[in-house]
């Protein structure tokens, strides 16, 4: 049985996709840890790079797996990305966004032929040279990037699929500009969700599956970090990696013997 080689932590991180489900199938005893947690009134977040669906729809996928989570509990980036573009006033955009994330942003004006901000997320098969030649066009003639993470790789039911930063490093790469990143591994999302359980990053684990978004955004901060062998937990990722976990367990079910 594995030990924390550290002091117990007042507080938790939790990542979502392959922690706690991967697909629509949760981790086998995930439920059953995350209520064992809560029990023991442990303060928890859950931070989600995930932009296939709105706030509203990821919790309604959260309660239909039985896992009980609130939805103030979770942090997700396209509600935080809206958040963010309102402080600027009103910008106008352009979504690559599916549909239904889309809802996070009905409150601004949509200009696709010249738009202050192209916000970009999850597009599915939509990804093509035609769209991405025309986003490089927009950000040469002056509009900005916001995107909603950067993620490398995430894992579906049926198997690894590249993520958005392909896309998005492609763009900074050709037009010279740079993105505002908004999820993991970015600091600020992860000291907003710190700050919102009133604990210092030096209190709180980070349980997450992947070395990068997880791992190395948690220890940013100066927060410890779990990594679990589901989802998209590669061994010789973690090899090759520059951070290391502070601990590396089989699944979450093993917080039980540690918390």
């Amino acid at each position: 049985m594995a030990t924390l080689p550290f002091e117990k932590p007042k507080g938790l991180l939790f990542d979502l996709d392959g922690v706690l489900f991967v697909g629509d199938q949760p981790i086998e005893g995930a439920r059953e840890t995350i209520a064992w947690i809560k029990s023991k009134g442990i303060p928890t977040r859950f931070l989600t790079n995930t932009t296939t669906r709105s706030l509203a729809k990821l919790h309604e996928k959260l309660k239909r797996l039985d896992l009980p989570i609130e939805l103030d509990e979770v942090f997700s980036p396209p509600r935080i990305a809206a958040a963010w573009l309102r402080q600027k006033g009103s910008p106008t955009v352009l979504l690559v966004l599916n549909d239904d994330t889309r809802t996070e942003f009905d409150s601004f004006e949509e200009n696709p032929a010249q738009p202050d901000y192209i916000v970009l997320g999850d597009y599915g098969n939509e990804w093509d040279y035609k769209l991405l030649n025309r986003l490089f066009n927009l950000l040469l003639q002056g509009s900005e990037m916001l995107a909603l993470h950067k993620g490398k790789m995430w894992q579906t039911e049926n198997g690894m699929r590249m993520d958005i930063g392909a896309f998005v490093t492609g763009l900074e790469y050709t037009s010279g500009k740079q993105a505002t990143v908004i999820g993991k591994p970015e600091k600020p999302f992860f000291e907003l969700a710190i700050a919102s359980m009133n604990l210092r990053p030096s209190e709180i684990i980070m349980i997450g599956d992947d070395i990068y978004n997880d791992i190395r955004g948690a220890k940013n901060v100066g927060a410890r970090a779990i990594l679990v062998r589901t989802g998209k937990y590669r061994e010789e990722l973690v090899n090759s990696a520059e951070v290391k976990p502070d601990l590396v367990i089989d699944s979450v079910v093993d917080l039980k013997g540690l918390l």
